[in-house]
């Protein structure tokens, strides 16, 4: 057995319950920065497959690897494929944008891009090459072109059928702004008939399988479709890794149900779905989609900004900790970081600010004074939400519901499950118990991806296949992680044979030596 680690996951109860993602990037690069945001409590690193080189992501994750392994912890990593995304292409120098000022998009090539070329323009607006050509015959007049997350905002004037310069779309400049190269472009008012996978993406998915990543995320998601494509092409590859649906387009709020039925788990990226929906809607959707992926028992992870002052100040605004705030009272199972930890100048403080934050509201949530706390066991969601009714999904549930109801009436200590996939781990983690999680499991990579889920410490276990044999193991896992001592009842969850995957059906209790 690999002994937990403590130090930076701990809190209140002996352990940090929301977990935190940060993306690796150029702020990153070195190894001991990232060996320093894991002892900070870095639980996923993400790794944006729309920047940067595959050499560079590759060294980034055996930077993780090494960090995590010098640390005693498992901590996942987690590919996010860039999709069908409208970019800029190279532009010289930033570039700013004054009102009404004309603007024609350009189709590019990618070394054009790299070599920051531009088409002419002879009516003498500006061009700005994009990096996605094909979505330019779809723009119509009066459709709104919104780069770097809406901060400048544009109006089609005049539409093109060729997608070549001079021939691009002509724009007006409605919010002005300064632009610069790669930033993104997104059009919420053009149906984009795109497949939510690209060619690129199959090619960043056999890499991320071929390094061992343990989640893949998806952008551009508008239907449950989409998921379920890139589980056949992870299949496909070899891989085993959980999907993440990014929650980013319009039309995914529609199909908000079946998405996250069919996913993993989902992220809320506020801030694509913020340029695709008015931003006063954001907060509400947030809320709606933790509460149902919390429902049917998948990883939650609200994104975007939420330290975003941290990208050049090395303290967040009273605003940003109120946001990671509310969204850990909202229950949410992981809250992340991106530009603040891929290009900002304080990655390492960055996360433990997030962590400084966690338990501290967790510690209210844990003592009953939180207002507006998430709910306790005995509220937790229903058992009968469709994504939870099958077979297989009434037992997990039951099981779950049953050995969080025990741990709360015996006042225990922790609550152990076995686990080989990590189902049974994350339907615990869905009741939000007061007591921390300890997931034992045979399987790295099942380390690795239950420290996305809220509240579960995995640990790396040898199997076992008797029933005492793991009850000793549970025991020495919560007293090695500093959770439990002499004295104090544990509660356990496993299977008449044990790490059996998908035989869970038993809840016992056990008394620490």
């Amino acid at each position: 057995m690999t002994p937990p680690a403590e130090g930076s996951a701990q809190g209140p109860g002996g352990l940090r319950r929301t977990k935190i993602v940060a993306t690796l990037g150029p702020a990153t690069s070195a190894a001991h920065t990232v060996a320093a945001m894991v002892a900070a409590g870095l639980d996923v690193a993400r790794v944006n497959l729309a920047h940067g080189r595959l050499d560079e992501h590759r060294a980034a994750i055996a930077a993780v690897r090494a960090a995590a392994a010098a640390a005693g912890r498992e901590v996942g990593v987690m590919i996010d494929l860039p999709g069908p995304k409208l970019r800029l292409g190279g532009v010289d120098a930033p570039l700013s944008l004054t009102f009404d000022q004309k603007v024609r998009l350009s189709a590019q090539s990618g070394a054009e891009a790299d070599a920051g070329v531009v088409a002419a323009c002879p009516d003498g607006c500006v061009v700005l090459p994009v990096t996605f050509p094909e979505l330019l015959a779809h723009l119509a007049p009066g459709q709104r072109v919104l780069v770097d997350d809406g901060a400048v905002e544009l109006v089609v004037t005049e539409a093109t059928t060729t997608g070549r310069a001079p021939g691009g779309p002509l724009l007006r400049v409605v919010v002005p702004g300064v632009v610069s190269s790669s930033k993104g472009v997104n059009l919420p008012d053009t149906p984009l008939p795109v497949p939510a996978l690209t060619a690129r993406d199959e090619e960043l998915l056999r890499f991320g399988v071929d390094e061992d990543v343990d989640l893949v995320a998806l952008s551009f998601v508008r239907a449950a479709e989409d998921v379920r494509r890139l589980r056949a092409l992870v299949a496909e590859a070899g891989g085993d890794q959980l999907v993440v649906a990014k929650i980013e387009k319009r039309d995914a709020l529609a199909a908000i149900d079946d998405i996250v039925a069919a996913a993993d788990a989902v992220m809320v990226a506020r801030g694509d779905l913020g340029v695709e929906i008015p931003p006063a809607e954001v907060p509400l959707w947030q809320k709606r989609i933790v509460a149902l992926a919390r429902a049917c028992g998948k990883p939650v992870i609200t994104a975007t900004q939420m330290l975003q002052s941290m990208v050049a100040a090395p303290r967040p605004t009273r605003a940003e900790a109120s946001d990671v705030a509310n969204a850990i009272l909202d229950s949410t199972d992981a809250v992340m970081l991106s530009g603040e930890t891929a290009v900002g100048a304080f990655p390492v403080e960055a996360v433990r600010t997030m962590a400084e934050i966690a338990t501290t509201v967790e510690a209210e949530i844990v003592a009953g004074t939180a207002p507006d706390a998430p709910p306790r066991e005995a509220d937790a969601p229903p058992d009968d939400a469709a994504c939870l009714v099958t077979a297989s999904g009434r037992v997990t549930a039951a099981i779950s519901s049953g050995a969080c109801d025990v741990a709360c009436r015996v006042g225990a200590a922790a609550i152990v499950t076995a686990t080989v996939s990590g189902t049974m781990g994350r339907a615990v983690a869905r009741h939000r118990p007061p007591q921390p999680v300890v997931a034992l499991t045979p399987r790295r990579r099942t380390a690795r991806q239950l420290a996305l889920s809220w509240g579960v410490l995995p640990v790396l276990d040898e199997p076992v296949h008797e029933l005492d044999d793991l009850m000793a193991e549970a025991a020495a896992s919560v007293r090695g992680a500093g959770l439990g001592r002499a004295g104090d009842t544990i509660v356990i969850t496993c299977g008449m044979h044990v790490f059996e995957s998908g035989g869970t059906n038993l809840i016992k209790t056990h008394v620490l030596e």
